[in-house]
């Protein structure tokens, strides 16, 4: 097991090293004339891209010093949601490449004049005068006559410094390719770094009191503070959440990449968070990577209430929530007997659960509605093809039998802060009770 896992790695490897020599190649090698200072400067920035990228992941994952992965985290992660793109569009200008060279060829041919054969004079008889006339005047140099002319009908030799087709289309497609893999990171990084846009979705609950109808629910989900999102970022979200005055908030786990010692302060506006019933908060896979009952102490004397593998019995519904499988190694996983094995199937309920994964464990114990996260809507295209196929959804409301499960593409981003074809959001979900 071991071996296929080292197997895989290296294949990994190899088919990366091939695409960032592929990128090169196009953006550098082709659109340069000659070896020199850029071929050199490309070659050196594809080299030490990667391996910032590389170290980035492993300072995070390996618990470096916090100082350390912030020096590393934004070169390192913004070379890697540049090299999609670039990839990406490089890829694309495949399918133009061709045809550019095919309309120079075609215009070329066009322009160049058509060359003709010279005409032969007819020769006439000089009169006597005439040949006088001739011999008496000196005979001129025919490189300064004005016959000199008729030499440039032969093509002049094309200048060395214009660019062959093939250069310029390379460079007219690499340049585009660059500019676009550039403008869609910025605009992604913009996306996130603004702050979370606020989502409102409602719910209808069969077993929902007709009382309750209209109780909003603030879900929140993967806000991943770490070396790149920080307080400011977490200020931004709770004044979001703060702003839609929801009944109850719900942080569904993926708070954090780090230790409560770096990442203590990031969270602390955390504690700001206001709702009539509370706040509410469970484990995400990634609270497993850096130590999770740090942070579930520490989110409790923040004034959030973690639910681990536990329930709360609120006026209308029942609230539970269940640790993430992640924790499942450090005998931490959810218990949904525990949470939900002796309660009374008659009242509506509501699971807190970080991954969707989990909705079949809910249908079987009578839930009716499940809030997620973790998959952060595929964050960036086309990574939602490959989340889709590893979540039973993807992100918005879907039915399970008589359970919904409602997934959020999540406030914050993991790696890269950038995001592409899947904005992130904060989810108000409304219930609705067809009492009402």
């Amino acid at each position: 097991m071991i071996i296929l896992f080292v197997l895989i790695g290296l294949a990994v490897l190899a088919a990366f090293a091939g695409l960032q020599w592929y990128a090169w190649r196009r953006l550098v090698r082709d659109t340069t004339a000659r070896p020199g200072f850029v071929r050199r400067a490309g070659a050196v920035v594809f080299t030490v891209g990667p391996l910032l990228m590389f170290a980035a992941v492993a300072s995070e994952r390996a618990g470096a010093p916090f100082w350390l992965q912030q020096v590393l985290a934004w070169p390192g992660f913004m070379w890697m949601a540049l090299s999609i793109y670039l990839v990406l569009a490089l890829l694309a200008g495949e399918l133009v490449r061709p045809v550019l060279l095919r309309l120079l060829r075609r215009r070329r041919s066009e322009t160049t004049p058509t060359e003709t054969a010279p005409t032969k004079a007819t020769p006439t008889k000089a009169t006597p005068t005439e040949r006088a006339s001739t011999e008496a005047t000196p005979t001129e140099d025919p490189a300064s006559t004005d016959d000199a002319p008729a030499a440039s009908a032969v093509e002049a030799p094309r200048n060395p410094a214009t660019p062959s087709r093939r250069l310029f289309v390379s460079r007219i497609v690499g340049g585009t390719a660059a500019a676009v893999a550039v403008g869609t990171v910025g605009y992604g990084t913009y996306g996130v770094l603004r702050g979370p846009r606020v989502k409102r979705v409602t719910v209808p609950l069969a077993k929902l009191p007709r009382a309750a109808h209209g109780f909003r629910i603030a879900v929140v989900s993967d806000i991943h503070l770490g070396p790149i999102l920080g307080r400011g970022f977490t200020q931004r979200v709770v004044d979001t959440i703060n702003g839609t005055q929801p009944d109850l908030i719900a942080v569904v786990g993926d708070l954090v990449d780090g230790d409560v010692d770096d990442l203590g302060p990031a969270a602390a506006p955390l504690a700001q968070l206001r709702a009539r019933h509370g706040s509410y908060f469970v484990t995400g896979n990634h609270e497993y990577f850096s130590g999770a009952q740090q942070w579930v102490d520490h989110v409790r004397e923040l004034g959030l209430r973690p639910l681990e593998n536990a329930r709360a019995e609120l006026p209308a519904f029942d609230l539970a929530g269940v640790d993430d499988v992640a924790g499942e190694s450090e005998g931490h996983g959810p218990d949904f007997a525990k949470a939900l094995g002796d309660r009374d199937r008659s009242r509506a309920s509501v699971l807190l659960a970080h991954q969707p994964v989990v909705i079949h464990d809910a249908v079987k114990h009578g839930v009716d509605l499940q809030l997620s996260g973790h998959t952060h809507g595929g964050q960036l295209w086309p990574g939602n093809f490959i989340a889709d196929l590893a979540n039973p959804t993807l992100a918005g409301l879907e039915r399970y039998g008589d359970t919904q499960l409602y997934v959020t593409r999540g406030a914050g981003a993991w790696g890269p802060p950038v995001r592409v074809g899947a904005p992130s959001d904060i989810t108000v979900v409304e219930l609705a009770s067809r009492q009402a």
